[in-house]
């Protein structure tokens, strides 16, 4: 199956206080074959990278304004007089704040929006065509 994988390197902050932040190298990637979600690798100090997935429309509209709850939350604000997003990530091995820079993760966006418009992702898993061939049958 072909699928189209849209991804972008960037550099985020680990906030660990107001007044200390550390830099954090990752990955964001929206795949085709699984339109509603996106996929952010941290790359920290261990063995392993840190992946999280969660709803491509919750990071659409955090860029505009807070959403979300629970595990993951997203909301736009300003540091040092630039725009960011700020992104609250909470799992059982604890939590963490972490800062992008609005302008490339809005970009970024707008690139998975062009492959897959919102209100399609249902067209890309190809589920009416194995509804019909099984009808079919």
């Amino acid at each position: 199956m072909h699928y189209t994988v849209v991804e972008r390197e960037l550099e985020l902050k680990l906030i660990l206080s107001p007044e200390r932040s550390i830099p954090v190298p990752a990955r964001l990637s929206y795949r085709t074959d699984d339109p509603y979600a996106v996929h952010v690798v941290f790359h920290i100090n261990s063995e392993q990278p840190v992946n999280w997935t969660f709803s491509r429309e919750l990071l659409v509209e955090g860029v505009f304004r807070p959403c979300g709850q629970g595990d993951v939350r997203v909301w736009p604000t300003k540091s040092e007089g630039r725009s960011v997003v700020l992104m609250a990530l909470s799992s059982p091995d604890g939590d963490a704040l972490l800062e992008a820079p609005a302008a490339q993760v809005s970009a970024w966006l707008e690139r998975t929006l062009r492959v897959v418009p919102p209100g399609t992702e249902g067209e890309q898993l190809g589920i009416d065509d194995a509804l019909d061939q099984l009808l079919a049958q």
